[in-house]
């Protein structure tokens, strides 16, 4: 069994899938597998894939029909048989001991999972910048393990509903069930924040060890008007596996302030029309269905937002 298993979905990234690649097998922490998922790409990604293969036999390359990240990822899960699992979008990469420092974390504390920092890249300027709010050290304890009930500020705010920046324990997330959605965009909150609010061990390192490319042109994040609604569904899901887990109460509030959050963002970076499209479905239905709507203002953390929504709504 390797230590960890490294699932990396990829889709016409072949521009900046060596680099990303580079970054896995360079890895100090070498008793590793690389699971790539090719989501039937169409450019040169493949054949990338299977340079890399030939060359080291931990990189395993399995194609499957187009069916997005969540899919893929859902794919490599299920091939894995790490101890922990990494998940790493393939337009991105990782410092040389990501996974070493994260790994020693993780059975130093014996994590259910493990979170660490990340900054943004910016490949034509070649610059890194830093991003202070993908790990809000301010609202964990001094110490660690420690649960979502030790936060002291919204629960699905102290991290970002990513998975390439946490190491999971691969027990933890079979035992409970954590599958990502298979929809094409938004398809991590889901995974990422039940586990938040499952975890019974949740651990830091407090340390950049992944970079987050933002300038793809043809990233999924800058053409979001093709998927406008994944958001609410995932929130839905979300709700849902908290009501499962009996969490809800104690996490009502958190939820339906995020729900906000994640509301006013979309509308806020959305093109139109596709933007007015979504006020028009929040205000008929969906600040309702997520709980928003009728709450008081003295019930919402962020101001600005509850002025926002109150504008929305009028």
């Amino acid at each position: 069994m390797p230590l960890v298993s490294v699932i990396i979905p990829v889709y016409n990234v072949e521009k900046y899938l060596r680099q990303c690649l580079d970054s896995v097998t360079a890895q100090t922490l070498s008793d590793i597998e690389i699971i790539c998922v090719n989501d039937s790409s169409t450019d040169g990604s493949l054949s990338i894939l299977e340079e890399y293969a030939e060359k080291d036999d931990r990189i395993r390359v399995v194609t499957q029909q187009n069916g997005g990240a969540g899919a893929a990822r859902n794919r490599g899960l299920s091939m894995a048989s790490g101890k922990y699992l990494s998940f790493l979008d393939s337009d991105d990469f990782f410092e040389p001991d990501m996974l070493e420092l994260a790994y020693r974390k993780a059975e130093e504390d014996r994590a259910d999972f493990v979170v660490f920092n990340s900054n943004q890249y910016y490949t034509d300027k070649e610059k890194f910048v830093e991003v202070a709010w993908t790990l809000r050290v301010k609202e964990i304890p001094p110490y660690t393990p420690f649960s979502h009930r030790q936060m002291t500020d919204n629960i699905f705010k102290v991290f970002v509903g990513w998975a390439w920046d946490k190491l999971y324990n691969r027990e933890f997330v079979m035992k409970n069930h954590l599958l990502f959605q298979e929809q094409r965009t938004s398809n991590d909150m889901y995974f990422v924040f039940s586990a938040v609010a499952i975890a019974k061990r949740i651990s830091v390192v407090n340390k950049v060890l992944a970079h987050q490319r933002r300038d793809a042109k043809d990233s999924l994040s800058k053409t979001r008007e093709n998927s406008w609604y994944c958001f609410y569904d995932a929130l839905m899901a979300l709700r849902g596996r908290l009501q499962e887990e009996g969490i809800f109460k104690e996490t009502e509030k958190d939820y339906i302030n995020y729900a906000l959050h994640s509301t006013l963002w979309n509308i806020n970076t959305l093109a139109e029309p596709t933007r007015s499209k979504l006020i028009d479905k929040m205000n008929s239905e969906w600040f309702e269905a997520l709980g928003i709507k009728g709450k008081p203002e003295d019930y919402f953390y962020n101001k600005k937002e509850y002025k926002q929504y109150k504008k929305i709504r009028r």
